[in-house]
């Protein structure tokens, strides 16, 4: 039973990663082959995004909350309500994860991308 409890407490954490939840999607027809994607992203207390791409423009707006952003190569940044944050088609965003452990977060996104593309790219 001490060997189940020590392995429990040493063990690392994984974060939950967060729910995506669509609002709307278009076509953009005065930008041939663009479409615009509206998005909800709630993270739940502690919760974390996989490191990724998007090949996209991505505009984050956070709602509630406080949510640490970084893409590979700039500086991390926290965010609260009222605050933006935005990903081009050639960054990495290494870090996407909820400042709080006991509180939600929610952040409204708007990716504008290839249509038919994927939204988001798992990157290795």
């Amino acid at each position: 039973m001490a060997r189940l409890l020590l392995s429990l407490l040493t063990s690392p954490v994984t974060a939950q990663p967060p729910d995506v939840a669509p609002v709307r999607s278009r076509e953009l027809t005065d930008i041939p082959g663009k479409e615009v994607l509206m998005l909800t992203v709630e993270y739940p207390p502690g919760g974390s995004d996989p490191v990724h791409r998007h090949e996209a423009h991505g505009f984050i707006d956070v709602l509630e909350g406080s949510v640490v952003m970084q893409v590979q190569g700039g500086p991390a940044v926290t965010l609260t309500p009222g605050q933006t944050f935005d990903e081009g088609p050639d960054d990495v965003p290494v870090v996407g994860r909820h400042a709080s452990t006991t509180r939600p977060a929610t952040c409204l996104v708007l990716v504008v991308k290839d249509q038919g593309a994927p939204t988001l790219v798992p990157v290795k």
